[in-house]
């Protein structure tokens, strides 16, 4: 079987046993529903409150946007499979699927780190702030992260469209994602990994980078302060970046950069709910819960 006869492929699921499927679809169709009305509802929070209309809450937008599309690439899908005895998608919606949430899950990174960034402005050039963090160098920042997020699901998915599959069309996942996919190959995949670890490594890489360099100028910074209340103050502004970076990332480099020989196929399953299905969730709440202004618009706009 090569990649010509391919027209599509088989989604083995989150599990093979038929008796999980109702069960599962009742825990994971209401985890969606709060990921849509969540991240729809920061969105429109920093939209409509003009205390919000700040170069940080522009790019929090941003993430719960992000968050919205690459667990909509994913989860409807998934959904439909678990209520459905044919769980089929074309050669040409797997690449789309995988395109769609390669696209969008590097813009998270990107974002995630120039959200780091902008709280190093905050707290290390206070006086400066509004200058350094522009209007225009804001735009230019996101349309960067998304040129950058669109750059890398291109190559990754040439890549994979021009593999041969002759081992089988089973997917073993529950959506269409490069590791999997390359277990299926029967071409020579080393350029394939060469380039997920290359790619993926500076992305990943360069990000970090920015996110512990920012951090490292913020707690300097913080402890500079006499103050304890100025301290908290500070470090709280921090607190929900730290936690959703420490979430994604850390889900990110287990599924993606470790060796091929390691991956077991219940581990991975487990993680990719995680970050693709999970995480879009919980940053709404991570944000919202954790963040003293968020509350305090979201209260306003209760009022009102």
């Amino acid at each position: 079987m090569n990649r010509s006869s391919v027209k599509e492929f088989i989604l083995e699921g989150l599990t093979d046993r038929t008796g999980l499927y109702i069960p599962l679809f009742i825990i994971f169709l209401p985890v969606y529903i709060t990921t849509i009305l969540g991240n729809i509802g920061i969105i429109s929070l920093i939209n409509v409150d003009r205390h919000l209309q700040k170069p940080m809450y522009f790019f929090l937008s941003n993430l719960s946007f992000v968050d919205l599309t690459y667990s909509s690439s994913v989860t409807p899908k998934m959904l439909q499979d678990l209520l459905s005895e044919s769980r089929t998608i074309s050669f040409i919606g797997c690449v789309l699927q995988m395109f769609t949430f390669v696209s969008f899950a590097t813009v998270e990174c990107f974002l995630l780190g120039i959200m780091a960034y902008d709280r190093y402005v905050a707290i290390c050039r206070p006086l400066l702030y509004g200058v350094i963090m522009s209007n225009l160098l804001c735009l230019r920042l996101v349309v960067s992260a998304y040129l950058g997020g669109l750059l890398n699901a291109m190559v990754e998915a040439s890549l994979i469209s021009h593999l041969n599959f002759c081992k089988s069309h089973v997917i073993s996942h529950f959506f269409c994602d490069m590791p999997p996919l390359f277990k299926l190959s029967c071409s020579d995949i080393t350029m394939n990994i060469v380039t997920v670890f290359i790619v993926g490594g500076l992305i990943t890489g360069s990000c970090l980078i920015i996110i512990l360099v920012s951090y490292m100028n913020i707690v300097l910074a913080i402890l500079r302060i006499r103050s304890t209340q100025g301290r908290y103050k500070a470090f709280s502004t921090c607190t929900s970046h730290m936690t959703a970076v420490t979430i994604f990332y850390g889900t990110v480099v287990f599924m993606y950069f470790r060796p091929s020989s390691s991956y077991a196929l219940q581990q991975d399953k487990v993680a990719s709910v995680f970050y693709s299905i999970l995480i879009p969730m919980l940053n709404p709440f991570i944000y919202s819960l954790r963040n003293t202004e968020v509350k305090e618009a979201a209260k306003r706009l209760v009022k009102k």
